[in-house]
Order: C-alpha cells, then structure tokens, then sequence
C-alpha cells in the first residue's frame, strides 16, 4: 500500500499538473470506484463539471483536491488504497486496463488534459467530503493554508513530516495508549501516514524493539524515534517513495526506488548493517506481525524481558 512518500510525491504531481485548471467533464467508468459518493456516479460527475481544483492537500495517507464552484465547502478525496494511481494524461492516450474514472481538464499550456484514476483492486476511490474545522485551528495538511479538514479525514492525526506537530505530541498521544509501540505509531490516531516499512526502518534506526509497551516509553526514546521517523520519510520522498509493486507508480508514471536503501524490511537473514560496522555478528530476523511482517535485529533491537 502507497505511504506518506508515495502520496506526497502524487500530491506535489498533481499540485504541478492540475491546480487551477477547471473541471470540464467527469466520466465514472466504473461506480465501485465511486461507491463511497453515496448520491451515486451521476451526481458525482455533474456536482464536479465545472469546478476548479484550487489546492491540492495531504494528510497522512489522505489525499484531497480542493475546489471552487460548489455551493457547499466540499473537497475531493482520492484514496489510493492498494493499487490505486492518478495519472495525468494526454486524451489521445490509451485507457489504462483499470480506468475507472476520467477527469477532463481545461487546457492549460502544453500540460495533458486528463486526470485519470486507475486502480485495479478496487480498494481505494473518489468522493466528496464536507469540510469541517480541524480541531486545533491549524491549516489541515500538506498544501493547505486554510483550518479545514475533509470530514472524512477528521479523525486521523498529524502525520510525520506535518510542521504543526512535534515530538511531545507523539510521546503524549503514546503514554495516552496501553499497547505495543509498533502498533501505536501504525495507528493513524496517534500519527499518521507511518505503514509498516516505514515503522520497521524508523525502529531500527531508532535502535527500539516494537514490542515496547508505551507505558515504558520515554521521551528520549521518542525523540530519537520521531527523528528516525521524519529521517526515513524525507529519505523516502527524496527517493520517490518506496514501491515492490509494478502498481504504484506517481503521478507520472515512475516509480520510487526507495527500497533499494532498506536497512531493516525486508532483509531477513541478511547482516544487521549497523551491527557490522561494529564488528558484531547479527542478522535480521522476521516476525508475523498483524498478518503481515517484522523485520528487526535481535541484537541492537533487544525485545523487552517479559
């Protein structure tokens, strides 16, 4: 699933491609990708013809486009889910196999005038989503200068690389919980757009075992685990984001090669990097986690005594 990089580099595409264009015509070419518009395919392509997408904002994994011409604040979401990409596209340009929905855009300079959303496992989608005040009186997100939020993403916090957060928010959201720390900073309540290779690279990096209990934090740790958070997402952005599916690519079509810097996911049985420069023999080793993986070292992770 696309992480906080993977959505920044989609969101800062988009900002480039399709800010202040106008929405000329909307086809829903399949109404599974448009189920959450709970008025149905047809008015979610005539309430969008005609609008100008004015901003384009990240939160977390969230993504939304921000538009003028509606007679009620409402903005756009695109959930990417899995396997979900927005591409921007010439209209002479073939459809993708799994197009389901086609924005056609206003011309503007030489850009393509096609906003097209393609996913093939149909767990992400498009709708609109009232605005509501988000609840500290900040601007909501990435690319957002205003205090609203779409109601359907009130309720995550602020992700890693937002500058309206710090570590003492992340160490009081942790003491505020009674589970293990991996789990806790997967939760999009506590701080969002962290997944789980994103989490296994800042634990490592951070030097702490996910299977601390929160209650036993302290806020040095979580300095140095906010740090390696933010570290490991600025990397990742800088990188294109990380991508092991042929799926995910941006905006434009290239995929992030993140991955290639890996220290800890994915890496079972190969040497602990970090325990190597030191001289000591470790490898990482990997664990079933919440039906998925993770990758630690036993020797510079210690797991917490029982």
């Amino acid at each position: 699933m696309p992480e906080l990089p993977e959505v920044e580099v989609v969101r800062r595409g988009l900002e480039k491609w399709v800010r202040a264009r106008r929405i000329e015509a909307v086809q829903v070419l399949d109404p599974r990708s448009v189920r959450r518009h709970l008025d149905g395919p047809l008015d979610f392509e005539q309430t969008l013809t005609g609008c100008t997408i004015s901003s384009v904002v990240r939160r977390g994994k969230f993504l939304w486009l921000g538009l003028d011409g509606l007679d009620v604040p409402a903005v756009l979401v695109a959930h990417l889910g899995m396997s979900g990409q927005l591409l921007v596209e010439q209209p002479q340009a073939a459809d993708e196999k799994h197009l389901k929905v086609r924005l056609s855009l206003g011309e503007h300079l030489d850009y393509p005038d096609e906003l097209r959303f393609v996913d093939q496992r149909i767990f992400g989608g498009m709708f609109l989503s009232p605005l509501v005040a988000t609840s500290d009186g900040l601007p909501a997100g990435q690319g957002s200068t205003e205090p609203a939020i779409p109601q359907a993403a009130a309720h995550i916090a602020r992700d890693v690389l937002d500058p309206n957060r710090s570590a003492e928010d992340l160490y009081l959201a942790l003491r505020h919980r009674n589970t293990d720390l991996k789990r806790a900073i997967l939760d999009q309540t506590v701080i969002s757009g962290v997944g789980n290779i994103y989490a296994d690279e800042a634990l490592w990096q951070a030097k702490l075992s996910g299977s601390r209990k929160t209650a036993t934090i302290r806020r040095p740790e979580v300095q140095r685990l906010n740090d390696a958070l933010i570290d490991v997402m600025t990397r990742a952005l800088a990188a294109g984001g990380t991508s092991f599916d042929s799926l995910y690519v941006n905006v434009n079509g290239a995929s992030g090669y993140f991955a290639r810097s890996l220290n800890a996911y994915g890496r079972e049985g190969k040497p602990c990097l970090r325990c190597a420069e030191n001289g000591v023999a470790s490898v990482i080793r990997r664990d079933a986690f919440m039906g998925r993986s993770s990758y630690t070292c036993p020797v510079c992770q210690p797991r917490p005594r029982r």
